[in-house]
């Protein structure tokens, strides 16, 4: 027990010193960007991809995220309206993003639509996606793309749901008890349920999604130092195998909007918390306090949550 205590705090306090080694230092572990890398030798430039493979699912880069998301949690307690600030943009990103994203859902039925004319009307094996030669995709190249347009409206807008309230919950206890008893049991389900889940999510996320883009393959279980000495054969290998031989042929960005997914869950975990907390404490007429919630429109109230 004591021993896990002492690892706990220890690596509290090093995140602030990892913080500030990782922002002085970039070359570092960014290098293997496009512009950034300068005349490094190559060598370098796969090693930095190698760091930013490792410590993008490290225990290192969670003890500064996590400690970033404390230290705005303590300066908020004692500045409530620091703490707003915080929870109106979290859920502003969260807001427009899943606004955005969710007109993937208007570009699925019109491809939809664009599919079944094409192969049941025009009997077309092929349907261009831009103008010129070798521009032409297979019909079941768009037919498959449709499950990646799924999945950007449910990672994406996932916690732009939950800041509309728009989730089903199913509800036991919650309705029957007291305002500042639901804030309770909203801060403890954000730091016991979202938050865990989104770590555990990205921990298993990160690694499988960097297994379908380089080889040799990272492993989680790999060390820093193994990690390094297998930079020098690493190279980029896109995965590029879809369902079909002529199918959609990009399943690595579904790797990548998993994470994506982890990451906004993770932020939109604190932001609730910051709300209970402040709704909690300011009493019921704080409730939907800066809330930039969706509605029907004037004269459509009685239709709202009805479907």
């Amino acid at each position: 027990m004591l021993d896990g205590i002492t690892w706990f705090l220890t690596n509290l306090a090093m995140a602030f010193y990892n913080l500030g080694y990782a922002l002085t230092h970039p070359g570092s572990w960014l290098s293997w960007l496009p512009y950034i890398n300068g005349n490094m030798p190559e060598v370098e430039i796969k090693q930095s991809l190698m760091r930013f493979i490792y410590y993008g699912g490290s225990i290192e880069f969670f003890f500064v995220i996590f400690t970033a998301f404390l230290v705005l949690t303590i300066i908020g307690i004692f500045r409530n309206e620091f703490m707003w600030r915080l929870v109106r943009i979290t859920e502003g990103l969260a807001n427009g993003l899943g606004r955005i994203a969710a007109w993937a859902g208007l570009i699925m039925v019109l491809q939809q639509i664009m599919i079944v004319f094409m192969q049941r009307i025009f009997t077309a094996s092929t349907i261009p996606y831009f103008f010129g030669e070798g521009m032409n995709k297979d019909v079941s190249w768009w037919a498959e793309m449709l499950k990646f347009e799924n999945a950007i409206i449910v990672t994406l807008c996932a916690t732009y749901t939950f800041v509309q309230g728009s989730h089903v919950r199913v509800d036991l206890v919650y309705s029957g008890v007291k305002f500042r008893t639901k804030r309770t049991i909203d801060m403890f389900g954000a730091l016991v349920f979202m938050l865990p889940a989104a770590v555990l999510t990205w921990m298993y996320g990160w690694y499988f999604m960097w297994r379908h883009l380089v080889v040799p393959k990272p492993s989680a279980s790999d060390s820093l130092d193994r990690l390094i000495t297998k930079a020098r054969a690493i190279r980029w290998n896109v995965e590029t195998i879809g369902f079909s031989p002529s199918g959609f042929d990009m399943y690595f960005l579904f790797k990548i909007l998993l994470v994506t997914f982890a990451g906004l869950v993770f932020i939109h975990g604190w932001s609730f918390f910051w709300r209970s907390y402040l709704e909690r404490k300011e009493g019921e007429a704080s409730e939907g306090k800066h809330l930039d919630k969706d509605t029907l429109g004037e004269g459509e109230e009685a239709y709202e949550g009805t479907h």
